[in-house]
């Protein structure tokens, strides 16, 4: 993938990697997919903000952990044939245009 690669690519390569080894877990197994990696997530914050030190034999990464979590957003993505460079456009338009103000 190169440096320039796109949400739609990324989907496009994991939807290539899924299919090539199984195909897609069940709707609601992704779903708890991405909550166990969301938990995965905290745990690495709580270490880093100094509120729970990991285990003896964990190491920490919170960049792995946010990829872990990408990834498994874009497979429940994949699956239901949405594309997530279009609805997070749509997003950052409707917090751009809802909140202009909001904060400052």
């Amino acid at each position: 993938m190169s440096y320039n690669s796109t949400l739609k690519d990324f989907q496009q390569k994991i939807d290539a990697w899924i299919i090539k080894n199984g195909g897609y877990w069940p709707p609601l197994a992704m779903l708890a997919a991405i909550i166990e990696e969301i938990g995965e997530l905290a745990r690495e914050i709580n270490n880093i903000e100094g509120f729970k030190p990991l285990k003896p034999l964990e190491k920490g990464n919170i960049g792995e952990e946010l990829g872990d979590l990408l990834y498994a957003i874009a497979c429940l993505s994949n699956y239901y044939q949405i594309d997530l460079e279009e609805k997070l456009n749509k997003t950052i338009s409707k917090y751009s245009i809802r909140d202009a103000s909001r904060f400052s």
